[in-house]
């Protein structure tokens, strides 16, 4: 059985591998190709087209979160397996080589997949509103074996203001555990993600990140030469400058579309009586809109919004594989050095609380702006070490700490790149399984080539 090492480094491109010496290494060895992504160049809708071989609008991540339709609510990050559709590479693999074994350390829409080990972020909420860092794991023993010698998942590591190196070193040392007994190992290396969009691509910071993720990852791969495992690198997307942040929903809002309702003086979207709202997700947004009479004026709206590059109807969304039931009734694409917004209120002071706290589940929408400690408010360390210490003593707490403005963004992505220099690319140690050129949906083809799966039982 041919091991093979799938590592996602995300937001690596041709232009930052040269920052990069050991990956690049790894290249000169074997190839790197560009690599075709998918609309929207997100985690969840490349990824899922990665290991399927199939475009969104057959596996069904149109996003990293969509309007549930049949629940009347949006929901980001939902991480059950069921939730793609598509024979995962692993399990094509399994029905010509029975027994043939897969780990998957990060990768999204994790839980109750068909891997035989599964590490995935799953913070414990407890009763009293708390929140603490944690991992899910299949086989469950495998949990007490990873925390007892790296210690637990650190969450707020892997996202929010304190997001950094320390989730990469961690995944990384998981990995190395896991690599030796499975047949296929796919890694998640988030590193890439935090600076480039706190500082922007072409930043020293970002620069410095890619020296980082360089040296985490080099254990892994001489791990992986060692082991005789072939390893292929890919990323999901490239990070391009920011520039002008979208309200779209605060447009739908203004234009008398989007409803709220409140409660204790906080405004929260209502979907269920909303004309058209969107579901911002970096450069890309799904605006669902209610009536078909509706659909006209909204298409209207958005292509004289500054900002916006595409609207795309359901006929256009064909063209770019995204057609899917989930996807919204219009999907919009921003111009290169813009990005969407979730907010939807028109006054910070009516902003729901969790607007300024990292919360990924109850936003309606993508937030970028988690990555910061809001920079326009002197007091932001204090009251953030303030909720700290609270956590400590086992006290409920809130860190509202995170500011209700796009402007501190520099980085961004989910639009296809222009510039192949600045989209994603594919590496790989094997100089015999050279290709020019890469797509997303080749990238499981490729993984059964390596894995010596023959073409018959595909």
């Amino acid at each position: 059985m041919n091991k093979v090492l799938l590592l996602d480094v995300v937001g690596l491109t041709p232009r930052l591998l040269q920052h990069a010496p050991r990956l690049q290494r790894l290249a000169e060895q074997g190839w790197q190709a560009p690599l075709e992504t998918v609309l929207p160049a997100v985690t969840c809708s490349v990824q899922s087209t990665m290991l399927t071989g199939l475009p969104p609008r057959e596996h069904g991540a149109v996003g990293n979160g969509w309007y549930f339709r049949d629940l009347g609510e949006v929901y980001l990050w939902r991480q059950h397996n069921r939730l793609i559709t598509g024979e995962k590479v692993w399990e094509t693999a399994r029905r010509a080589r029975p027994g043939y074994r897969a780990a998957n350390v990060c990768w999204w829409y994790a839980m109750g997949a068909s891997t035989d080990w599964t590490i995935t972020p799953r913070p414990v909420y407890h009763a009293d509103g708390r929140k603490s860092p944690d991992c899910y794991t299949w086989p469950p023993e495998l949990h007490e074996r990873l925390t007892q010698a790296l210690g637990p998942f650190p969450l707020f590591h892997y996202w929010g203001p304190t997001a950094s190196l320390r989730s990469t070193e961690w995944i990384v040392a998981a990995t190395r555990r896991l690599l030796p007994e499975a047949d296929l190992t796919l890694a998640y290396i988030p590193h890439l993600d935090y600076d480039l969009q706190r500082h922007g691509p072409d930043s020293p910071q970002a620069l410095a990140a890619v020296r980082d993720v360089d040296r985490a990852v080099t254990p892994l791969l001489d791990d992986a030469q060692e082991q005789g495992a072939t390893v292929v690198v890919v990323s999901e997307y490239g990070i391009t400058p920011a520039s002008q942040p979208v309200d779209i929903n605060r447009a739908l809002r203004e234009a008398g579309l989007l409803r709220v309702y409140t409660q204790h003086g906080m405004e929260y979207l209502d979907p269920w009586t909303s004309r058209a709202f969107a579901v911002a997700d970096h450069q890309v947004a799904h605006v669902y809109v209610r009536d078909h009479a509706d659909l006209a004026p909204v298409r209207e709206l958005c292509q004289h919004l500054p900002g916006v590059d595409l609207v795309l109807d359901r006929a256009a969304q064909h063209d770019f594989g995204i057609d899917h039931p989930r996807a919204g009734e219009l999907v919009l694409v921003a111009e290169p050095r813009a990005w969407f917004t979730y907010y939807y209120w028109l006054d910070d002071a009516r902003a729901p609380d969790f607007a300024r706290g990292v919360d990924i589940h109850r936003k309606p929408g993508y937030d970028p702006a988690e990555l910061f400690l809001d920079p326009a408010d002197r007091t932001v360390k204090l009251r953030a070490a303030l909720g700290l210490a609270r956590k400590k003593l086992g006290l409920r707490y809130a860190m509202n700490v995170v500011p209700t403005s796009g402007r501190w963004v520099e980085g961004t992505h989910g639009r296809l790149t222009d510039d192949p220099l600045e989209g994603p690319v594919l590496l790989c140690d094997d100089p015999s399984s050279r290709r020019d050129r890469m797509s997303a949906s080749s990238v499981r083809d490729l993984i059964l080539d390596l894995a010596g799966i023959p073409q018959s039982t595909r």
